[in-house]
């Protein structure tokens, strides 16, 4: 079975999830970021094992330093995306914490939950993030 959805005038768009365990913080940046460098050769979603119900105050305030805007996300269950088929999925260091996500491709970027650090910390993580992405994307 094929897993890859045509785009008319474009090639097969991929399919990526990003786990993280409260999907309030690293995910949610992973995945504003996937939209804005994947366009739309992508199809983008984040997901949490134990999703916290809100987007951290933090993380929206960093994000919109780069221009995202992430007050109108929400942290989502990774029990919605069990039926759907995921070309890449990544986790986001929560270990044991993220459960197996069935994917063609599986990574674990074993990224620092940034809301307890210091400022320029959580902008070190969120540059980080950036760039996983970034190298992501160009390996699809």
């Amino acid at each position: 079975m094929n897993n890859l959805h045509e785009c008319p005038g474009s090639g097969p768009k991929r399919r990526i999830l990003f786990v993280c365990v409260e999907n309030s913080n690293r995910s949610q940046m992973a995945e504003a970021f996937a939209r804005q460098h994947g366009g739309d050769q992508v199809e983008v979603y984040s997901a949490g094992s134990q999703p916290s119900g809100w987007i951290h105050p933090r993380a929206v305030q960093f994000m919109r330093e780069v221009g995202h805007d992430l007050s109108t996300q929400e942290s989502k269950s990774l029990d919605r995306f069990h039926d759907m088929e995921i070309d890449v999925a990544v986790t986001m260091g929560c270990g044991d914490a993220c459960p197996l996500v069935r994917a063609r491709r599986c990574e674990e970027w074993n990224i620092p939950d940034p809301k307890e650090l210091p400022d320029d910390e959580f902008r070190k993580v969120r540059d980080l993030i950036e760039r996983k992405v970034q190298e992501l994307l160009a390996s699809l």
